[in-house]
């Protein structure tokens, strides 16, 4: 028999990931018990936690806030305004009723929050005379265009003139700053042109970017994605070949498994994926954490799941996992690794997960 070191080795360095799952499957026949946690432990920390990446390493996509859109918006905001030139409150009032996107720039440009701006209208309004705009205006004029009147549009350009002018605010008393005091608005409208006419250095990038705080703004807006990041992207893993699955949480889809699938656990799986007979073909579930103590919390999920999956005949147990806790693996990521039988995939590998079996064989399968 061989040795711990020369299982590991061979697990490791197997050529693919059927191979690597059939030698961990021997793990148990080629070792006493007292042996396994040390070599499963291994496995993890050489095979599988070079491929683990904390969720913040990841952002949704969002067109509203790619850099196309933006380059396109802020292109109409240029030209409508002669290149930041023509930025009286008639001009701007006049530049957002025909182009209501261009305000996403403009309100860019001050460095207000859709929220924050919408109170600034309030505050605005009441030296104008005009109703403010609610944050939900704001949105829409901002990501769909949608029109605005000639009294949104001179509030609107109204606030930003008395924004840029110090005016609506006034000078902070003692340390404060005003948001104005950045440096591609510190002399006003001038500052922008210099910055528009003549690009902005690197080093002033890379400032706003730190002193604001990296993708703060995709990140707050797709905060309710974040929790499902890896579910997210295992959908779209299986919608894009054809794969047909169930995901557990959609449509009321916990009771739909267990009468269709006779799968007993509670809750079901996040996935269950079968062929085109309706045959259950494999089990799969998704666990993103960044603390070590939680991943050891979650880990006895998966024993529970490979006691269902061999009550139902042998089904295949998947996970994609994620987050740095799972690096912990002595009674985390080992005891994962033993119980899917080496089927652990990460956000970096998982496109490799349709290699194993069953996931050859299911392969456009919705398509047919």
């Amino acid at each position: 028999m061989p040795t711990a070191q020369e299982t590991i080795a061979e697990i490791v360095e197997a050529p693919t990931w059927d191979q690597r799952i059939a030698k961990i499957r021997l793990i148990p026949q080629r070792h006493g018990t007292a042996e396994h946690p040390e070599i499963y432990a291994a496995v993890a920390r050489l095979a599988y936690v070079p491929d683990l990446a904390p969720d913040y390493a990841y952002i949704h996509g969002a067109d509203f806030y790619g850099q196309r859109y933006f380059e396109e918006v802020y292109a109409a905001a240029a030209k409508s305004t002669a290149g930041f030139t023509k930025v009286s409150e008639s001009d701007l009032a006049a530049a957002i009723a025909d182009n209501p996107r261009i305000l996403l720039v403009l309100r860019t440009i001050v460095g207000f929050t859709k929220e924050e701006f919408s109170q600034s209208t309030r505050l605005a309004g009441k030296t104008v005379d005009l109703p403010p705009l609610t944050p939900s205006k704001v949105d829409s004029m901002e990501r769909k265009g949608t029109a605005a009147t000639p009294e949104q549009a001179r509030i609107a350009a109204a606030t930003l003139c008395r924004i840029m002018d110090s005016s609506l605010f006034g000078k902070p008393p003692g340390n404060l700053l005003s948001k104005q005091a950045k440096p591609d608005t510190k002399a006003g409208w001038a500052s922008v042109r210099h910055f528009a006419s003549g690009g902005v250095p690197f080093p002033l990038f890379l400032h706003q970017r730190h002193y604001g705080g990296a993708f703060r703004q995709i990140l707050d807006a797709t905060s309710t994605l974040r929790g499902n990041l890896i579910e997210d992207a295992v959908e779209s893993l299986f919608t894009d070949n054809g794969i047909p699955f169930l995901r557990t949480g959609t449509g009321g889809n916990q009771a739909v498994i267990a009468e269709r699938f006779e799968v007993q656990v509670t809750p079901a799986p996040d996935f269950v994926i079968y062929d085109n007979s309706g045959s259950l073909r494999a089990m799969l579930e998704c666990k993103t954490i960044n603390d070590g103590g939680t991943a050891r919390d979650k880990a006895p999920r998966f024993a529970l799941l490979r006691r269902e999956s061999i009550r139902l005949g042998g089904v295949p147990l998947i996970a994609v996992l994620g987050g740095t806790g799972w690096a912990r693996v002595n009674d985390t990521l080992g005891p994962v690794v033993r119980d899917t039988d080496g089927r652990v995939f990460t956000l970096a590998t998982i496109s490799r997960m349709l290699s194993v079996f069953p996931f050859p064989s299911l392969i456009g399968l919705t398509r047919q």
